[in-house]
């Protein structure tokens, strides 16, 4: 830069400082808007990122190891057993469902039921509360067998669910345990996954004991490694893929022991992190009305200074300096306000936690609010002053808010690039590219239908016919008359609207569903390892319970999918929403018919009698994803062996109905002799549900019983807080719209003054002119939440009937809330920013103008 520029930007600088001595008065919206959205970013990332901190630092802890090999329904053979153990110390564990039986009290219930042996755990500390104490460390001793049986340590929830005490006894199979203390703390619980039921520690002798282990049935083995000194994980990793190619099983590693809760948070972050832009986005409306109002306010002083010989470029750098300097003020309290509220969030959340909340600094979340804040105020601030940078002395003299100058190129150059770059980063920052861009699309979408509806109003309001009734006729003149807030109300409390209407019957769709439509159609049980000696015994028993109907059995096997096409799975390009097809064990059956609830849409059902090579009925949805159709190939690991089927057809599947589905269902002739187990739906009855139960539970100890309404009652409680954390995050941008809707109407007050002195002056009355804004401000209202509602009702339609395939309710209730809120909160505003236009004496303002 020459002398004569460094000389300007100086100069620019000084008068820019010099202007804000005088105060924030023009720019509080502006600054409270980015406040706002830069608050929300910084929040839920510095959240998110401390909570993935957080799960890395105490990732061997979390998982119990350096390394978690896992096999489903099978354990490993001697040679993969010795293969591990040679990599490392070794803990051997298994997961399952069972039934806990308490024989004092007859009562049973579905427990987590997991074995150790003596070297757990590796890692962390089991505390365990004791008659005697707590004990920490590694709990075999107290799992011992005694006179009273095997040792058991329980969860409280599941002593006060069956109503006893330490010390007292209970079955599990076919073996008796009394409970030898309390779990306090499971260093390795989050690993485990979602638990339907309380947990149960027993001894891997003890699991043999119980008679749980049968081929086939649902067991999850872990081989827990603490590697050897200088082995990392990835030599482990790349040394498995070598010489254990054929293993099937799935690795796990201590940099993200949690990998379901880490998927989570991140998925939960990114939702909020782009609601928080929308906020940031609807806060920049205010941001241009700010300048506009701003420079509105300053019309003389900017003609002036050009009539004194300043020139363009001075004006425009004098006003964006004091907007980039007021973005780093807000974006700066934007911050300490997002990092406070991340750690009083992480306050909440401590006992839903794996690890401890510890909030601490993430420079790369603060970075990214900041980064967006600025590009915000930038985007939104260009267009007004490059407008009034082209002005000219004497039309700002006469009349700035008339001038309809477009910008020089360059600054609507910068505009764009400035909207690219926003959309740029928040599409690159996010791992969800799809969701991301489809988000970043709609938001865009949404922003520029309001935008035309704002003008199409105000076309269509010159358009009408003039009413009789001079008060309406005020009123919709209006709403089109140069300067009206029209666009800038629609936009602002538009986008707001649509993003919480949307969320809402997102919400209420989903919260409905589980809660009341699919408790209605539902089975009343799930019955799990039913084997196949005790199918015949199990259908006769539950059919002689009288209001037992509709009993469902199917096979059920555990395989996972290794190539496609002869592609490896891990490489195969798949879409975000089902890559959960591709990771690990995936359920799968055979059958010779077409599954319940499922409808052929490409391709043809095998013969009754099949007898040929293996095939496949896959889910049209997963076969989407994964770009295959009917005559492709997959390879499928069952059992530790690999079996390559052709894809016969596609199956288009009801899940809302929560009957047995599968998105593998193999042939009967291939796999009718693999060992396997089964699972059973019934349908019962109020009055026949604690008979089927029973029966099933006291003849049949090996099966596991799940309950429906109480998994609904887990999934409507998890519905429940995200639906909170989303609704509070979606309420941000609505407040943002409310602060634009201000602003608005406080850019306004000066041609407020001026339309009520005139009225005043033409013979109306205070409560005329009061009554004159009122309509104007229902209409806009009106007219906005109509339109917020239409495009939330379509928002939330796709998403329910398209991506979550669920069945769509219609809830008026939301509907008409939101117009009724919207109508009355514009009114509300409106005459808030108009009331002291009501009271001006006429005289004074007359002889200003």
């Amino acid at each position: 830069m020459n002398d004569r520029g460094e000389e300007n930007l100086a100069l620019a600088f000084r008068y820019a400082i010099r202007e804000l001595r005088g105060g924030l008065k023009g720019f509080r919206i502006f600054v409270a808007c980015l406040i706002l959205g830069v608050a929300a970013i910084a929040g839920v990332g510095t959240l998110s990122s401390s909570i993935n901190e957080g799960l890395r630092a105490n990732g061997q802890v979390i998982l119990g190891a350096d390394i978690d090999v896992r096999l489903t329904s099978r354990p490993a053979t001697d040679d993969q057993y010795q293969w591990l153990a040679d990599k490392g110390d070794i803990s051997s564990l298994i997961v399952m469902r069972a039934m806990v039986h308490s024989p004092d009290q007859d009562l049973r219930l579905l427990g987590e039921l997991k074995s150790v042996d003596s070297a757990y755990p590796l890692y962390g500390s089991l505390k365990i509360e004791t008659p005697t104490g707590l004990v920490e460390g590694s709990p075999y001793a107290l799992l011992a067998e005694t006179e009273q049986g095997y040792g058991a340590l329980v969860e409280s929830l599941l002593l006060d669910r069956l109503g006893i005490l330490v010390g007292d006894t209970l079955k599990i199979g076919q073996q008796v345990f009394y409970i030898a203390g309390v779990i306090e703390t499971e260093p390795d619980k989050a690993s485990q996954g979602m638990a339907l039921g309380p947990r149960v520690i027993i001894s891997d002798a003890a699991m043999e004991a119980t008679g749980l282990v049968q081929p086939g049935s649902l067991l999850r083995y872990h081989y827990r490694l603490k590697l050897n000194e200088g082995l990392t994980v990835d030599e482990f990793r790349e040394a498995a893929k070598l010489e254990q190619p054929d293993a099937a099983w799935r690795i796990t590693d201590s940099r993200n022991g949690a990998p379901g809760i880490k998927r989570f948070v991140d998925r939960v972050a990114m939702f909020l992190t782009l609601v928080g832009l929308t906020a940031l986005v609807v806060g920049g409306v205010g941001v241009g009305n700010a300048v506009r109002a701003y420079l509105d306010g300053k019309t003389e002083t900017i003609a002036t200074l050009k009539c004194l010989g300043a020139s363009s470029s001075l004006i425009f750098r004098i006003h964006y300096i004091q907007v980039l300097m007021l973005a780093i003020m807000g974006s700066v309290i934007g911050l300490i306000l997002g990092f406070g509220g991340a750690y009083l969030a992480s306050q909440f959340l401590a006992q839903a936690l794996p690890v401890p909340a510890v909030v601490t600094f993430q420079p790369g979340p603060l970075i990214l609010a900041t980064a967006f804040g600025l590009l915000t105020a930038t985007l939104f601030a260009i267009w007004p002053l490059a407008r009034a940078r082209e002005t000219s002395a004497a039309a700002l003299f006469r009349d700035f808010a008339g001038q309809k100058k477009l910008p020089k190129p360059i600054f609507i150059g910068l505009s764009a690039l400035s909207f690219v770059v926003l959309v740029g980063l928040a599409i690159a920052t996010f791992d969800e590219k799809f969701f991301a861009i489809a988000f970043v699309a709609a938001t865009t979408g949404i922003f520029a239908v309001l935008y035309l509806v704002g003008l199409l109003v105000q076309v269509v309001a010159r358009k009408l016919p003039r009413s009789r009734m001079p008060i309406l006729r005020i009123a919709v003149a209006n709403l089109h008359r140069p300067g009206a807030a029209t666009a800038s109300v629609v936009l602002s409390m538009g986008l707001g609207l649509t993003l919480f209407v949307t969320v809402a019957l997102i919400e209420g769709n989903l919260r409905e569903q589980v809660q009341d439509q699919l408790p209605e159609n539902a089975p009343a049980f799930f019955f799990i390892d039913i084997q196949n000696q005790q199918l015949g015994d199990f259908t006769a028993a539950a059919s002689s319970i009288n209001g037992v109907s509709d009993i469902n059995h199917v096979p059920n096997l555990r395989g996972r999918v290794v190539k496609v096409n002869g592609v490896p799975a891990s490489e195969v390009a798949i879409s975000s929403d089902v890559k959960w097809v591709l990771r690990g064990d995936r359920g799968i059956t055979y059958s010779k018919e077409v599954p319940v609830n499922a409808t052929l849409t490409a391709g043809e059902w095998w013969p009754s009698d099949y007898s040929g090579p293996p095939l496949i009925s896959l889910s049209e949805d997963a076969a989407l994803g994964m770009g295959i159709g009917v005559g492709d190939t997959m390879t499928i690991n069952v059992m530790g062996r690999e079996i390559t089927a052709t894809i016969a057809s596609l199956r288009k599947i009801d899940w809302s109905t929560l009957a047995i589905n599968f998105v593998i269902v193999f042939d009967h002739y291939t796999l009718a002799a693999a060992p396997h187990s089964h699972l059973a739906t019934a349908k019962a009855s109020d009055a026949s549900e604690k008979d089927l139960f029973k029966a099933i539970t006291v003849n049949f100890p090996n099966i596991s019983v799940v309950r429906m309404k109480e998994a609904l009652q887990t999934v409507s409680k998890i519905l429940e807080q995200l639906s909170s954390a989303v609704t509070a995050t979606a309420s941000v941008t609505l407040v943002s719209g409310v602060l634009v809707l201000a602003g608005a109407f406080a850019a306004g007050h000066r041609k407020r003054v001026y339309d009520s002195v005139i009225l005043k002056v033409l013979g109306a009355t205070r409560s005329d002119v009061f009554r004159i804004f009122i309509l104007e401000y229902a209409l806009l209202g009106l007219v906005t939440s109509v339109i917020a509602a239409l495009a939330g009702w379509l928002a939330a339609y796709v998403v329910i009937t398209d991506v979550l395939e669920a069945k769509w309710l219609n809830l008026p209730g939301t509907i008409i809330g939101t117009v009724l809120v919207s109508v009355i909160v514009t009114i509300l505003f409106g005459l808030f920013g108009s009331w002291k236009a009501l009271g001006e004496k006429t005289a004074p303002i007359l002889r200003a103008e």
